[in-house]
């Protein structure tokens, strides 16, 4: 093997025992893809050269979930991610597997079914900061606070592409292994940046992963996909993951999505209708006209500036996730949307005034059940009926007392409210800077 794997591992040693801080954290970003594999598995077993007594050092692996994945690649992560997590507690490796997901308000369908923002392009990604950044950001951020400061190793190579080696070369430090991160006391770490793709899958295909089975499913993956990994998204200098990369299966930041394609055309037929809502998602986001409003969600009306999904195409985008969510849960157990999104679009419905169709009704007749909303709802409905009677002299006032009732209703459908008082002050803030420069 051409790759010098001991000279790999050696450095990733001498970068755990000799650190200067010795206490900080490392946070590995894991996709599941082959780039961030083989770095977890190159760290996994660096670390098991060293003597247990000096394995001090915290490793979080951080994968983040935004809801909205491929579920094909979704399965093959969360497995992969339990074996993982066993392994390193037989292993006694002081590894733990981490979690990231965006916030239930920042959800991509509460913001494109409740809020009606129109499909991403390439423009206007409001999904990247909301759904893959902020997410992570929070964990590092915690991560930092509790220790004071943190390493994020990342699977990032030249050889992926001209933009991340330019990337690359671009905050690398002479001499040192570390660079900055934006965020304050946080440094990045990417032992594989002068890997090559070949060298990549040739250690992949000879070395199996110390927490157990083959890369053979990995590699069938990108075979059927041909596809390449979207990388843990830690700043806004990250490119999107559509094209041919796994990601979100909404994505619809490129014309076509080639990884779900290629999965379709061999064999993952079940698919077929995410491809088609992703199509539509990007018809209501070209054709304007048809399916946006004029009027933007403050009032006014620019002849040059379109405004939110109309209330209909909203329904209508709510109808076609839950008859494909139906058609395929039962054999492939998969959830497109989720019930805590639903409540909250509803919250975010009633908010404009869309009271003639509600969530539990569109459920309902596609499930032929009986999903009731009706206390919520009637107690939603109630809520904003109130409040506008309330606020006749300060209309503007609604909307601030609305975002703090949704930030509210976030935390109580998640179960937990650490953040709030955080969330308020911070909306509350918004609001006064956003007065000021009206005046």
């Amino acid at each position: 093997m051409a790759l010098d794997i001991q000279h790999l591992e050696n450095e990733i040693i001498d970068q755990y025992l000799y650190d200067e801080h010795p206490t900080r954290p490392w946070i590995i970003g894991f996709s599941g893809g082959k780039d961030s594999t083989m770095l977890l598995q190159v760290v996994w077993n660096a670390l098991k050269k060293i003597d247990p007594v000096l394995l001090t050092r915290q490793i979080y692996v951080v994968c983040n979930d935004t809801l909205v994945e491929n579920p094909r690649i979704v399965k093959f992560i969360n497995k992969t991610l339990k074996k993982v997590q066993k392994a390193a507690n037989e292993q006694q490796i002081p590894l733990i597997v981490e979690e990231t997901i965006p916030k239930l308000d920042d959800s991509f369908w509460v913001r494109l079914i409740g809020l009606g923002y129109p499909a991403p392009n390439k423009f206007y990604r409001w999904c990247t900061e909301r759904l893959k950044i902020n997410p992570t950001t929070r964990l590092i951020t915690e991560k930092i606070g509790e220790n004071g400061a943190a390493i994020i190793l990342l699977g990032t190579r030249s050889d992926e592409s001209s933009n991340r080696a330019a990337s690359i070369k671009k905050h690398e430090i002479i001499g040192k292994r570390l660079r900055k991160h934006q965020l304050p006391n946080a440094y990045v770490y990417a032992p594989l940046k002068d890997i090559t793709t070949n060298e990549l899958w040739q250690y992949l295909n000879q070395v199996p992963p110390p927490w157990g089975g083959n890369h053979k499913e990995l590699v069938t993956l990108y075979r059927n996909a041909n596809a390449g990994d979207c990388p843990l998204v830690i700043d806004d200098t990250t490119p999107s993951c559509g094209g041919s990369r796994f990601g979100c299966w909404t994505c619809t930041v490129v014309n076509k999505d080639k990884s779900m394609e290629g999965l379709i055309e061999n064999g993952e037929e079940w698919m077929q209708p995410l491809a088609d809502i992703r199509n539509f998602l990007i018809e209501t986001r070209d054709n304007p006209e048809i399916w946006r409003e004029k009027r933007r969600r403050n009032g006014q009306i620019d002849e040059n500036l379109w405004g939110p999904l109309k209330f209909e195409t909203r329904v209508e985008i709510l109808k076609r996730i839950l008859k494909a969510q139906k058609a395929i849960e039962d054999t492939e157990g998969v959830e497109l949307i989720t019930h805590q999104e639903m409540v909250l679009i509803q919250f975010h419905w009633f908010r404009d005034l869309f009271f003639k169709t509600k969530v539990s009704d569109v459920y309902n007749r596609i499930y032929k059940t009986k999903f009731d909303m009706s206390k919520q709802e009637e107690k939603q409905k109630q809520e904003s009926d109130l409040l506008r009677k309330s606020c006749k002299q300060e209309p503007k006032d609604v909307d601030l007392i609305h975002d703090l009732l949704a930030l509210q209703k976030t935390k109580t459908l998640m179960m937990r409210k650490r953040g709030l008082l955080d969330d308020f002050e911070n909306r509350l803030d918004q609001f006064i800077e956003e007065s000021k420069a009206k005046k």
